[in-house]
């Protein structure tokens, strides 16, 4: 007989992204069962086995098994890494349709078994598909949540951090807007300990092109990556787990996770990545940070590609 024991979360797709999570997860202790379903049984097998050997290492007591649709009935959040995976030279936008499919699959299968807990979207292109995810699902907005530019704004702050010396945590920066090309930083409210980054920048760098090159290599770090060994997954793996512990753990904090606009930045009827507070109910509340007139161009812009990309996806 299967037993719940507390949180228990449930991970479709157990691609590099999926077990890169699933590792990180069963390390970290987050949840306290952790279901994998992918089409691929026999990988699954073998690496449940290899996680519960990892398990006895692990903070906290996980429980690790293969599972099916049936075993998301009764999930806290469903993690959805499944999809086709983004080639060299390729956009995340231009995943869209063969996606779209998979996750609208998915999630209808999923809700068959009256699912009533939180979606968690990484597959690409993330704001694309968590509008799928959300259109099929029938679930309150709070409830389909994109992993937006949580890596994006985590990169970001690589970068920032490499220059002025000064750790990530403490550097107060966020890239917001697609997951993707047309993503944008907000450099007007970016901040350390409440002096404006821009001013930092300024005075330690004669390097007018310096905040472009920062932005830049922020914006096409997975290409490079992607160049380089194939895939990018740490990175997503680890920024799932943080919004995944912020759920579960009731934490109340901001991350950039792509969400619902309904009214927020005069737009509406899109997922996109913005400030978003999460708790235990999910997003429970978008923040709308002030932007400049050139940001909101950028923003508007970025909202217009992905508007045009979900009117070509057939919902029905």
């Amino acid at each position: 007989m299967n037993v719940k024991h507390g949180n228990k979360v449930v991970l479709v797709g157990n691609g590099a992204v999926g077990s890169s999570y699933a590792f990180a997860m069963v390390v970290q202790g987050i949840a306290d069962d952790l279901t994998i379903i992918d089409l691929d049984e026999t990988k699954v097998t073998g690496d449940v086995a290899d996680l519960n050997h990892a398990a006895p290492y692990s903070s906290t007591t996980v429980n690790i098994k293969k599972g099916d649709y049936k075993d998301c009935a009764d999930a806290d959040i469903i993690v959805i890494t499944a999809g086709a995976a983004q080639k060299s030279g390729e956009t995340r936008l231009d995943l869209v349709e063969k996606n779209a499919k998979i996750i609208k699959s998915i999630v209808s299968t999923i809700m068959k078994y009256q699912f009533n807990g939180i979606f968690l979207i990484a597959s690409n292109p993330v704001d694309v598909l968590s509008y799928v995810a959300y259109k099929t699902s029938g679930l309150p907005k709070n409830q389909v949540i994109g992993s937006g530019t949580v890596l994006d704004t985590a990169r970001l702050k690589h970068q920032i951090s490499k220059y002025v010396d000064v750790a990530p945590a403490n550097i107060d920066a966020n890239i917001i807007g697609e997951h993707g090309d047309s993503e944008l930083a907000v450099w007007s409210q970016a901040h350390i300990a409440g002096q404006p980054i821009l001013e930092i920048l300024n005075n330690n760098s004669r390097d007018k092109q310096l905040i472009d090159t920062l932005f830049c290599n922020t914006r096409d770090a997975a290409y490079e990556i992607i160049q380089a060994k194939g895939a990018t997954y740490y990175g997503i793996a680890q920024a799932l787990v943080h919004i995944t512990q912020a759920i579960l753990k009731n934490q109340n904090i901001v991350l950039t996770t792509s969400s619902y606009l309904e009214g927020e930045y005069n737009q509406h009827d899109v997922y996109i990545g913005v400030p978003t507070l999460l708790n235990r109910n999910g997003a429970v509340n978008v923040i709308e940070t002030p932007l400049n007139d050139h940001e909101k161009l950028l923003f508007n812009d970025s909202t217009e590609i992905l508007k045009e990309m979900q009117s070509k996806i057939k919902l029905t």
